[in-house]
Parts: C-alpha cells; sequence; structure tokens
C-alpha cells in the first residue's frame, strides 16, 4: 500500500515536472515536444523500477526496422504503455480517441506531437479525413503508427472485440 502510494507520488510529480518544465516546447519544433514525451517514458520506468520492484523486459527490440514507417496495434492496459513505448518506437504517431486533446496541457502536447484523433461511435466530416491524415504521415514521415484497437484499457487477458474502422468511421 504504502509502495504504491510512493509510486503514485513521484510519478504523477514527475510527469506535471516534466510537463511544467517543456511547456515551451509547445511553440518550438516538433522534435522537443517528441523528446519530452520519451522522457516522460523513461521516467515511467524508473518509477516502477524503483518503487515497485517492476522489470521491464522488451523481447525482440532487436528486430525492429530503424528509422522506416510501420503500424504497431498494441493492447491497452494501463497508461504506462502510451509512455514507454516513446522510448521503444522512433518518436510514434499515435491514433487516439478525440476526447484526450481535450484534457489541458496534455492534450495540447497530443496535438504537437502530430497524434491522429478520432470521434467514436460518431459519423463527423472529421473521421472522413482520418486515412487521409494516416496517408499524410505515411507519406511525410518515418515515425511509426500505434493505435489500441480495443479503443480503451483492457485487462491482460481480457479480450474484448476490436472497434472497427468502416468507411473512416469508428464502429463497435
Amino acid at each position: 500500500m504504502i509502495r504504491n502510494f510512493l509510486f503514485s507520488i513521484f510519478f504523477f510529480s514527475g510527469i506535471i515536472l516534466i510537463s511544467i518544465i517543456f511547456l515551451p516546447a509547445l511553440i518550438l519544433p516538433q522534435k522537443f515536444t517528441l523528446f519530452g514525451g520519451k522522457l516522460m517514458g523513461y521516467w515511467a520506468a524508473i518509477c516502477l523500477k524503483i518503487f515497485l520492484s517492476t522489470k521491464i523486459i522488451v523481447k525482440g527490440k532487436e528486430n525492429l526496422v530503424k528509422n522506416e514507417k510501420f503500424f504497431i496495434a498494441s493492447s491497452h492496459q494501463s497508461m504506462f504503455e502510451t509512455f514507454f513505448l516513446q522510448t521503444i518506437f522512433n518518436s510514434p504517431v499515435f491514433i487516439l480517441k478525440k476526447e484526450l486533446l481535450m484534457i489541458p496541457i496534455f492534450g495540447w502536447y497530443l496535438k504537437k506531437i502530430g497524434s491522429i484523433s478520432i470521434k467514436r461511435n460518431k459519423v463527423s466530416k472529421e473521421n472522413i479525413n482520418f486515412f487521409e491524415d494516416i496517408s499524410k504521415i505515411i507519406t511525410n514521415t518515418n515515425r511509426p503508427i500505434i493505435i489500441f484497437p480495443q479503443g480503451t484499457r483492457v485487462l491482460p487477458h481480457e479480450q474484448p472485440p476490436f472497434k472497427k474502422v468502416h468507411q473512416g468511421f469508428m464502429k463497435n
């Protein structure tokens, strides 16, 4: 119980501190904001190791393609992977639900790093541009694209159906 409390205090304090320190990055070139995201990933790993004695093992990292674009579909079990995946992959582009962009400061960072948002379960003009946004990323950068196909956090052994994209719209 105390370890969890200490983890939460240090983890969130560090994330808040990094967010404040990197506020100027919002008006600087994107690479500064991407570096701040990577720093948050390393901070999350350090806190897990120190306070919760969690060993992080990344299997197959040597097989990752460097400086090329590819697509990652990841299970979403906690906020940890949203931070830590930035340390494994070269400045990934996240496909995420639009509501996350509404979170003060955090949403600003998500916009700055080029995240692609979608309104789930809603037909809108923005969703029609979803594939166009992905096409731009594929054409203009070597950044990988990450999506959490379940569309929400899931328990380790839970297997809810993936969200489906049909004609540019997310459906259950």
